[in-house]
């Protein structure tokens, strides 16, 4: 069964999927119904399995050549088009990836545009056996990644010269890109969960945080792990061995069944017993494919269960200003029985030069 059709059996009435250029989510999953890599596209699906492809002059020839759906060129104002071809009728749309100017527009049409959520999302959360073949590559490149970043020398460099150096890795071993901002945080700047990389040389002595990723054959990979520059105070060996007791606890609970809050509490139970439960202010992970951060997420609020197919980061951190941060991270797949982790380059403090 193909995605739209698998989209089309939960639905009542017709969705409009996406929108313009900005809502990078609704391109996201115009992408993973059609295979169209646009700036300005939208999916209307049908009850019955039909769909129609919206998109501009610039997209026509490849949106042409995709089965399986009626392409419908518009002016670069997608939804205007939109709009003209749904006149008159009922339709759902993505609340998160509609902006009101393009609701206007469906309203001044008379289109009756009921509000929905998260269903293209609920199915590109479960990854099916070609998505995860692909992401397992993506995790296995930045095993290499990482790998031969652990033989660089860190103290004397800034930073942004190893951000670059691994930017420029990913794409000499095949990626189409980075998956996000690469983070190098050392020191202080560890001390940040989203930290930004400087130009200041790094300094022996301190907790060097690397939170990198790749993008290949469209799917993303995440991965962190902490480096030592040269002697360390055992202060610090004591934060990482910490830090990797929780992400090892929030390994094991990772599982089909498993609510994303359950597991994200487990690996707070060592962190709180220390007394720095207040140092890990994040949530131990999120989904990953086709973006960096999708469905499931493994936090305090989460309403998600876990289930075979899923792929998320499991990423404790302690972050504590003044003496240093640490975060180590794997992305993981659900199975029927566990988890399979996709990043697997060793968790062992390693100390570089």
């Amino acid at each position: 069964m193909s995605r739209i059709e698998r989209l089309a059996a939960l639905l009542e009435e017709p969705l409009l999927v996406a929108g313009p250029p900005y809502i990078l989510g609704g391109q996201a999953n115009v992408r993973y119904l059609t295979g169209l890599e646009s700036s300005n596209a939208a999916v209307v699906v049908e009850p019955d399995g039909s769909a129609f492809l919206f998109a501009d002059f610039r997209y026509a020839s490849r949106a042409r050549e995709i089965e399986n759906v009626t392409y419908v060129e518009t002016a670069r104002t997608l939804l205007a088009g939109v709009a003209e071809h749904l006149a008159g009728r009922r339709i759902a749309f993505e609340e998160a990836h509609l902006p009101y100017v393009g609701f206007r527009l469906l309203q001044k049409a008379g289109v009756d545009a009921v509000p929905t959520g998260g269903v293209v999302e609920s199915l590109r959360a479960v990854k099916d056996d070609a998505e995860l073949a692909i992401m397992r590559r993506a995790g296995a490149l930045s095993d290499e990644v990482f790998a031969a970043l652990a033989n660089e020398r860190f103290s004397s460099r800034t930073e942004r010269e190893l951000v670059w150096w691994i930017d420029r890795s990913f794409r000499e071993g095949g990626a189409d890109g980075s998956s996000f901002a690469t983070v190098v945080a050392a020191g202080e700047t560890g001390t940040s969960p989203h930290a930004i990389p400087g130009d200041d040389p790094i300094a022996t002595g301190v907790l060097v945080t690397v939170d990198a990723g790749c993008i290949l054959g469209g799917y993303c990979s995440d991965c962190t792990r902490t480096f030592a520059v040269g002697s360390i105070s055992g202060r610090l060996e004591e934060l990482y061995a910490l830090c990797l007791e929780a992400q090892l606890a929030g390994l094991e609970a990772v599982g089909p069944g498993v609510a994303g809050r359950d597991a994200d509490a487990v690996s707070r139970v060592p962190i709180e017993a220390a007394g720095l439960g207040d140092a890990y202010g994040h949530g131990l992970g999120h989904g990953v494919g086709i973006q960096i951060h999708e469905a499931p997420v493994l936090r305090p609020e989460s309403t998600d269960v876990l289930e075979p197919g899923n792929v998320v980061s499991v990423e404790p951190g302690i972050y504590l200003p003044g003496e240093g941060g640490v975060r180590i991270e794997d992305l993981v797949a659900v199975t029927d029985d566990g988890g399979e982790r996709l990043t697997t380059f060793t968790k062992e403090l390693l100390t570089v030069a």
